[in-house]
């Protein structure tokens, strides 16, 4: 499938959604403002079509839906009634995937291998998870002794929070996208979304989906946007939103949770992350090696789960150092339908000049460079595209920006360590805290050294091996709250304790 195939098979969507229109109420529109962006696709950089720029105006329709539809038809459904229409969700998209596949692609550019096999399943999976946890689900009961012997009884009640501002990455963007709607529909809630400007057409063509699977109006809407003084800041603030959840940037969360101050409105971060791997020196190297090429540069490097700092027990340093150069020098850049490709471009023209004023500054700084460093030659119009080189370093301080900033990028440092105790330090030294992954055979290890980690999640010899049940999200600065399973309940319902007196 061609850039020019993947056009094709996209061309499903009518003029407006091939151009992102908003989705309010139940149907499409281009809104009022008049503005529009090009949506490129970092394939090449060539136009794939217009994105309409929402206002407050488009804002403040798309809330009041949301809030029209709580008191509407699915606010009156059991909860079977409305987890069986969330299930026929699920089924559309898989039932549509290839059109999916293809606007993910062209959105981002990455190896269609992993969107068909990650993305568009996991994306669908997200709202059938969600909607049999609901099902579930069960609160607490105590009876309350009471001096005239005769008691209480206490009992808990979830109800919907109400209208959800949905504020979504470019990175995984039907994914990341689902994980949020999914719990919140089960939930009973309403939800305005706001894609990435990077990303707009997953979050359009499921529109359709919502549709035919009989969602009602107003319970699923679309604003495309920008951020400050756009569509983002104007959901952000409407006062018909209860709820706001949010995966992007450290500083994007903290303008937002600004705004969510007024009117004392509930968030769900998950934020940046500048993520350890741990390799001691009696880890099964290969799997050590293979799950750390995949934690650095699977989609390019852009994954919130990523590891940018890799730590290394000196007896090992030298070999898995060859053997990760090895490994990312073996990593093919191309086409999303060519199977042999496994690296795509970055999401953008602007966020590679990010990436690569890294790649100077870890020159500049007398970096190692292993490997990489810069732009690859690409044959054709792919020479148009975002692409960037895996690139791995050694031999920066521990002070360096390249081991303490967020990059979002296919790299990685590598740093040796002598002890336990230095490794668990060096991994903590960070103001973030979502993952790290620990690589051992010593089993007591691994589970001494994860008890240590300051983060959300810690792997033990694996990574982003995700059980939709457990807990998801980040310590210190990579986030605020949990989600997945049950912990989604905790942000997407509020819940009300009833006490009778018997």
């Amino acid at each position: 499938m061609t850039v020019q195939a993947l056009r094709k098979a996209s061309a499903s969507f009518d003029s407006a959604r091939r151009d992102a229109a908003h989705f309010i109420d139940g149907g499409f529109t281009q809104g009022t403002t008049g503005k529009f962006w090009e949506n490129r696709t970092p394939l090449d950089n060539s136009v794939i079509g217009r994105v309409p720029e929402g206002g407050k105006a488009e804002i403040d329709a798309a809330c009041r839906a949301a809030k029209a539809a709580l008191s509407g038809p699915w606010g009156k459904m059991t909860v079977g009634e409305r987890t069986d229409i969330l299930a026929k969700v699920a089924e559309g998209i898989n039932a549509r995937l290839e059109e999916f596949l293809a606007a993910e692609c062209l959105d981002t550019g990455k190896p269609s291998s992993l969107a068909r096999h990650l993305d568009i399943p996991r994306g669908a999976a997200n709202f059938k998870m969600f909607a049999d946890t609901v099902k579930g689900v069960s609160t607490e009961t105590f009876i309350l002794p009471t001096p005239d012997g005769k008691g209480a009884l206490n009992y808990g009640l979830r109800r919907p929070k109400g209208v959800i501002a949905v504020i979504s990455p470019w990175n995984l963007p039907l994914l990341l996208m689902t994980w949020k709607v999914g719990p919140a529909l089960a939930c009973g809630n309403t939800v305005v979304v706001k894609p990435s400007e990077e990303t707009p057409l997953t979050a359009t063509l499921r529109g359709e989906v919502m549709n035919e699977a009989g969602v009602p109006k107003g319970v699923y809407n679309v604003v495309h946007g920008l951020g400050p003084n756009s569509a983002g800041e104007f959901l952000t603030q409407h006062p018909l939103v209860n709820g706001i959840t949010f995966t992007g940037e450290t500083r994007t969360g903290e303008a937002i949770m600004r705004q969510a101050a007024l009117g004392i409105r509930q968030v769900s971060f998950e934020l940046g992350g500048k993520n350890p791997a741990l390799v001691f020196a009696d880890a099964d190297l290969d799997k050590a090696v293979e799950g750390t090429m995949r934690s650095c540069f699977s989609n390019c490097g852009q994954v919130c789960l990523g590891t940018e700092r890799v730590y290394v027990e000196r007896p090992i340093f030298d070999a898995f150092v060859a053997r990760l150069k090895a490994g990312a020098e073996s990593l093919k850049l191309g086409r999303p339908e060519d199977p042999a490709t496994n690296l795509g471009p970055l999401i953008s023209q602007e966020h590679r000049r990010k990436v690569l004023s890294y790649y100077r500054k870890a020159a500049d700084e007398g970096a190692t460079i292993v490997t990489g460093g810069g732009v690859p030659e690409m044959p054709g119009d792919l020479a148009n595209g975002a692409w960037i080189q895996p690139t791995i370093w050694t031999g920066l301080p521990d002070t360096s920006p390249i081991v303490n900033e967020e990059i979002f990028g296919a790299c990685c440092h590598i740093r040796p360590f002598d002890t336990e105790e230095e490794a668990v330090r060096l991994a903590n030294a960070t103001p973030y805290g979502l993952a790290a992954s620990v690589w051992t055979e010593n089993l007591s290890r691994g589970h001494r050294v994860a008890a240590q980690m300051e983060v959300g999640l810690c792997w033990v010899n694996s990574w982003f091996l995700r059980d939709l049940r457990t807990a998801f999200g980040g310590a210190k600065q990579s986030g605020i709250g949990r989600e997945g399973g049950l912990h989604s309940l905790e942000f997407y319902t509020e819940l009300t304790n009833v006490c009778v007196k018997l």
